[in-house]
């Protein structure tokens, strides 16, 4: 699915790397994650036309949901390991779009690390995490078995 710009996230995140390099993204990502300030360029690559509202102050603004989001869907695209505390801290996020994300992000790369925090999601209160969350153990367990 493209986005508003007429890209997809995944090319986006894919230009983004091309342009910074793929650690410096991945980086980036984190910080977004652990709640630090990044530059708007990033931002911008990883959010699409909706981050320029956000940035703006739209939708809780950069302390909003919305960058964690990005930055954990950003690493289904551009991914190293050290991301994977991060991305396992953002299972516990107060956002369910950002546990969602954060399960996605795990079931994509096959987080071994990170079954105990999927393993919890299964008992969110929001059902796309739990679906997502139960997704991941999946991925996890088929990965272990080959």
């Amino acid at each position: 699915m493209a986005g508003i710009w007429g890209i997809t996230p995944r090319r986006s995140v894919e230009a983004e790397c091309a342009r910074r390099g793929e650690s410096a993204v991945v980086s980036g990502c984190v910080a977004l994650l652990q709640g630090q300030e990044v530059d708007d360029a990033l931002v911008l690559a990883i959010g699409g036309r909706h981050a320029e509202y956000v940035l703006g102050g739209g939708e809780g603004g950069r302390s909003g949901y919305w960058p964690r989001v990005w930055a954990c869907r950003a690493l289904l695209y551009a991914w190293e390991e050290p991301a994977t505390t991060a991305v396992v801290l953002a299972t516990g996020d107060e956002a369910w779009r950002v546990r969602e994300m954060a399960a996605k992000v795990i079931a994509r790369h096959r987080l071994e690390d990170a079954i105990g925090a999927v393993v919890g999601l299964q008992g969110d209160p929001v059902t796309r995490v739990r679906a997502a969350g139960e997704r991941a153990v999946l991925a996890i367990y088929a990965s272990a078995r080959t």
